[in-house]
């Protein structure tokens, strides 16, 4: 079992950027170009590293390494945007890895790209990359090339070399059961079980009970083993139920019209553990999206869009309005998802101006709306 933090540290130690790994800032998903960028390097890399794992880090300066997190991203069916522009897609997998130097809600991100034997392309056009073209890694840079594509069996021995100095041990596991418990999250309610007498699963939240049902806020849930963090929101609530054989994490929003007291379920995760030391993650998406009045939501889409208006135009808003505008990130979502197609746009467009505004929740609000959008669209299979 491979310890995923220190994984990072031996790829980051290794050498820059290479033909098998990459590093990135950020990842932007939320515009056509970021998607093709993204796409680009999962593309190359697959092509380059058909007999071993290859590797993205996000959340690392690029000039001196500087591990400075990036948000937690929870979309497993980024396979699918994979899936939807590349023939021959490799598989890839997204992982958060947290570490110790980093606030809760940053996080180190690891896309994993498993070996595949096909050689990868794009089957439809994307930003300014068309269909057809094949990328490789040339040294640190993702190349089109229309060549034979080249590839170094001394990645092979490099990459199990790295994976093997990164395999876990009781040592780790411990540390990180006490870290976790007494360090990290020692002002809130944690907890810690163990699967299969092998697996470790850790999670911290504050229960609230609403209508007959506890939730958790403001939860973290990892897999202590692999330095993984399996969960994290701020402002979304979960359920936990587990048995011997597996751990499931449901997701709650609140999704009202100033009202944050009606949670609805978004989505199911199940790990389940096995005895020959591995696990499988499974998502099951259970948003139904609460039907309003659309006379009623007209007259709050067009005060939002108003409210957006006076911040574009620089003009000062009331206290209340500050207030209103905490709630239109969900707001407009929720206007979308009631047949309103211009509203997620809107939202996108008025990223800048909330991240600009003195009260972090606001944009902390936005960043959650978008994702529950992402899992969405994923879970259609879009692009």
């Amino acid at each position: 079992m491979i310890n995923k933090r220190l994984l990072i540290k031996n790829l980051l130690a290794h050498n820059d950027e290479c033909s098998f790994y990459d590093k990135k800032r950020q990842l932007n998903l939320h515009t056509k170009e970021g998607k093709g960028k993204f796409l680009k390097h999962i593309c190359a890399l697959s092509n380059s590293n058909p007999s071993n794992n290859s590797y993205i880090v996000v959340g690392v300066e690029d000039q001196d390494n500087q591990i400075v997190g990036d948000d937690f991203f929870d979309d497993s069916r980024i396979q699918n945007l994979v899936n939807a522009y590349l023939e021959n897609p490799p598989k890839i997998q997204y992982e958060n890895v947290p570490f110790p130097n980093l606030p809760k809600d940053r996080v180190v991100g690891l896309v994993t790209i498993k070996p595949k034997h096909k050689v990868s392309f794009f089957k439809k056009n994307i930003h300014t990359i068309l269909a057809n073209t094949v990328f490789v890694r040339v040294g640190s840079n993702s190349m089109p090339t229309e060549d034979k594509i080249p590839y170094s069996k001394l990645n092979i021995e490099t990459v199990i070399s790295i994976e093997n100095s990164s395999r876990n041990s009781i040592a780790y596991t411990l540390d990180g059961v006490i870290d976790f418990m007494n360090n990290r999250h020692k002002d809130m309610t944690s907890k810690y079980n163990v699967f299969k007498e092998l697996f470790v699963i850790c999670w911290a939240g504050n229960p609230k009970r609403i209508r007959e049902t506890t939730y958790l806020s403001r939860v973290d849930i990892e897999l202590i083993n692999e330095q993984v963090k399996l969960f994290y929101s701020a402002l979304d609530v979960v359920t936990i139920e587990f048995d011997e054989q597996s751990f499931t994490i449901i997701e709650h929003v609140p999704l009202g019209l100033n009202d944050k007291t009606s949670y609805y379920p978004l989505e199911q995760q199940k790990i389940s553990f096995f005895d020959n030391g591995y696990y499988k993650i499974e998502n099951e998406m259970l948003f139904e999206p609460p039907a309003f009045n659309k006379k009623m939501l007209h007259h709050i889409y067009n005060s939002n869009l108003a409210l957006l208006d006076k911040l574009n135009k620089g003009i000062t808003i009331s206290d209340r309005e500050v207030k209103d505008l905490e709630n239109l990130p969900s707001t407009l979502m929720i206007c979308y998802l009631n047949g309103f197609e211009d509203a997620k746009h809107k939202l996108i467009e008025a990223k800048s101006l909330l991240k600009a505004q003195k009260n972090s929740t606001i944009y902390l609000s936005f960043k959650e709306a978008m994702r529950i959008l992402r899992k969405m669209k994923y879970n259609n299979k879009d692009e």
